[in-house]
Parts: structure tokens; C-alpha cells; sequence
């Protein structure tokens, strides 16, 4: 894929994306090298090595690069960490990874940003010379690893950034286990205001592809910076229901006062009593989709994925793993249900 003998090396690799990277790679034949604080996700495979160490530990990257081909940087920090934490391993963990790539004369970065770092944007559909305008401690912190990225790249570093929207996919959980679980109870589920507002999303393996898209373009198409979504999706009531319709039981997407709502769950996450933070109750407000034109035309990018089928394919994988251990609830990765904390209590209104 690389066309370099080197391994391609997956920081994040135990992710949620990574995981997903990782198996696509060696599908199709690369050498794999794993980057994680935690152990491999990924059964033993002869083409792949796992290394357990900290993003921000830049000599440990700098031995873990050391003749790739290419780096994938996936690892990152969720919404749901402290703000400390998300600034040291998005800022400083992206510092590291690209300043020991360099020491290591890798000959291709992939860097995994978010379209977090337009904020809350008037105009959509939102193009990538839209302004960085971050509007939290996640989206200020996937702003300033892109500065980073910048200057690696104005350095000479042959760096892509792609900005996914959210993505899911089998061995997705976070907030979304709470619509699933709602909906397995056979429970109607509320959405802000009449859920009119389109919200697109992005299947996994869509992002997946555009990586594989990356990592094989020419240098000058390389070095740039890309949105990555899907190109099929409706408004946020349509794909809740998709899922309600699903879980066989008749229940509907019940929609609630949108601005008492919003204040009354700002208040439960100021004191952490729900796991909604400010930014997505926000984003939920308004139509929130960005173009991927960029990428079609330069990348060759082609989702295959709609909104629905593909939150409709992780409900499914949801249905058939429930009951097995996902960890401790806190959130501490995408593949862990959030906490639903007073959201909870609020099922028997529903």
C-alpha cells in the first residue's frame, strides 16, 4: 500500500479506529507496528508487532518508528477526559509523535484530526478553509495539534490531516450505547427541539479507506488537510428512529423544549451528573455537516456508508456483544458506554 518495505506503524492502535486499522492493513498485506498504552486488540498475527508505550514519550516513539514506512497517528483523548489530560496527549502526545517521525526520517505521516476544530460553524455545508474556531478544551486541543502539524509541515514532513466527523462502527459504545439501551428497553427517545437538524456522521470503515487513500497518494496531494464524512445522511430524528424501528418494540423519537432542555443538562454536566458536554448539545442544534468535495476530487475518496446504515450496523453489533465486559463505564475509551448519570432517572419519562 505504502510502497516502502517499512512496517506502517498505528499509534492508538487498541482503539476503537486503530483496532479497525490494523486489521485493514494486514488484510491487505503491510507490515503492522502497534502503538498503545494498553496491549493489542488484535489477535497474533505473523506481519504484526505491538509496542506498549505513551504517545508522549518521544524517545519510545522514536524507537518505535524507526524504519517505517509510514505513521498513522490515531491516538488520542475523548471529551470525557480532564482537561488536563486531553491537552497533553492531543498537543503534547501530536508534538512527540511528529518530532520523533522526524528524528526517525519517516517518509509519510498521517495524522487523524476532527472537525471539532471548526467549533460550532454557521455555514455548512463547512469546507476545510473554514477557520479554526474552537469552542472547548477537545476542540482547542485538536486545533492546536494541528499549529503542530503546520510547522512539521512547512518543516518538509509529507503530513496529511484528515478531519473525520464522528465516526462509528463495530466496537463504537460512548454515548451512543445510551440510544441502543434505550431502545433495547423498548423506551421512546427524546431529541432536542423537533430533531429536525442534520447531524452527519461517518462509518469507520469509510475512514479507514481514507486513510488507505493517504498513505498511497502523491506527496503533493498528500500534504494537505481533508474533511472525511459521510455522503448520505438525514436529519438526526430520521437515524434515531431507524434505530427505535429496529428494536422491534413501536417506540417513536419523542422531541423535547430545546432551550429548557439545554440548560437544565449544561447544569447535570457542570456538576457531572450526565456525560453530554456542551459542544455536542450545541451541535445538535443545528444542522452540522461539512463538504468532502476536497476529498473525492484529490483523494479519490468514495464513502459507501450512509448515517443510517451505518449506525444501524453498530446497533447490531451492539445487540450481539451485549452482556460482555466493556470495562468500567467511565468512558475512558470509545469502545467503553459512557456513564449516563441523572440521564438515567429519566427513562421512566420516556
Amino acid at each position: 500500500m505504502t510502497g516502502h518495505e517499512g512496517a506502517v506503524v498505528v499509534t492508538g492502535a487498541a482503539g476503537m479506529l486503530g483496532t479497525h486499522l490494523v486489521e485493514h492493513l494486514l488484510a491487505t498485506g503491510e507490515r503492522v507496528r502497534g502503538v498503545d498504552r494498553r496491549g493489542s486488540a488484535v489477535p497474533p498475527h505473523p506481519r504484526l508487532e505491538h509496542v506498549e508505550a505513551d504517545i508522549r514519550d518521544t524517545a519510545a516513539m522514536r524507537g518505535a518508528f524507526t524504519g517505517a514506512a509510514a505513521v498513522v497517528h490515531c491516538a488520542s483523548a475523548l471529551p470525557s477526559y480532564p482537561a488536563d489530560v486531553i491537552r497533553s496527549v492531543i498537543v503534547d502526545g501530536t508534538r512527540s509523535v511528529l518530532d520523533a517521525a522526524g528524528a526517525a526520517e519517516v517518509p509519510r505521516v498521517v495524522q487523524i484530526s476532527s472537525t471539532a476544530v471548526y467549533g460550532l460553524p454557521k455555514v455548512v455545508p463547512t469546507t476545510e478553509d473554514h477557520p479554526r474556531e474552537p469552542v472547548d478544551t477537545y476542540s482547542e486541543a485538536k486545533a492546536d495539534a494541528e499549529v503542530v502539524a503546520d510547522k512539521a509541515r512547512a518543516d518538509g514532513m509529507c503530513l496529511t490531516t484528515l478531519r473525520p466527523k464522528t465516526f462509528l462502527g463495530p466496537g463504537r459504545m460512548g454515548l451512543f450505547a445510551m440510544l441502543f439501551e434505550w431502545a433495547e428497553e423498548g423506551r421512546n427517545f427524546p431529541v432536542l427541539g423537533r430533531g429536525d437538524v442534520r447531524v452527519q456522521m461517518l462509518a469507520v470503515q469509510d475512514l479507514v479507506a481514507a486513510i488507505g487513500a493517504a498513505l498511497t497518494a502523491p506527496p503533493d496531494v498528500a500534504i494537505d488537510t481533508y474533511n472525511i464524512a459521510a455522503a448520505d445522511f438525514g436529519t438526526i430524528r430520521e437515524d434515531f428512529q431507524a434505530v427505535l424501528d429496529a428494536a422491534g418494540h413501536g417506540k417513536r423519537v419523542v422531541g423535547v423544549p430545546a432551550r429548557p432542555a439545554v440548560a437544565f443538562l449544561e447544569v447535570l454536566q457542570r456538576v457531572r451528573l450526565s456525560p453530554v458536554y456542551g459542544r455536542l448539545l450545541h451541535k445538535l442544534l443545528a444542522d452540522s455537516y461539512v463538504s468532502i468535495a476536497k476529498a473525492q476530487d484529490r483523494l479519490g475518496y468514495a464513502p459507501d456508508w450512509s448515517n443510517r446504515d451505518t449506525i444501524l450496523a453498530t446497533y447490531a453489533w451492539w445487540r450481539e456483544q451485549r452482556g460482555a465486559p466493556t470495562g468500567n463505564g467511565n468512558g475512558i475509551t470509545s469502545r467503553e458506554p459512557w456513564k449516563q448519570g441523572a440521564l438515567a432517572a429519566a427513562k421512566v419519562l420516556f
